[in-house]
């Protein structure tokens, strides 16, 4: 899957975990030298992303790497951006 196709699904699941979806952004960004995903949410929405324990964040995480394969074969990361 493309840079482009995986931010836009992480997008896109991110605005229905939300309850401000129009401002959830996904940018693709730098994250000690390998490439990620920039999660970019409303900071009264960031709590219901990173979820309990972190479970939301995970899931995305795990997601992205189904989608674009593992981060040391190439593939990318989550970061969510404060």
């Amino acid at each position: 899957m493309s840079e482009e196709r995986a931010t836009e699904m992480v997008a896109r699941i991110a605005r229905a975990m939300v309850e401000t979806p129009d401002e959830v952004s996904a940018t693709i960004g730098e994250d000690r030298g390998e490439p990620c995903v920039d999660l970019l949410v409303a900071e009264s929405d960031r709590g219901q992303v990173i979820g309990r324990g972190g479970r939301g964040a995970h899931a995305l995480r795990t997601l992205l790497r189904a989608a674009t394969g593992p981060r040391s074969a190439g593939g990318l990361g989550l970061r969510i951006v404060d």
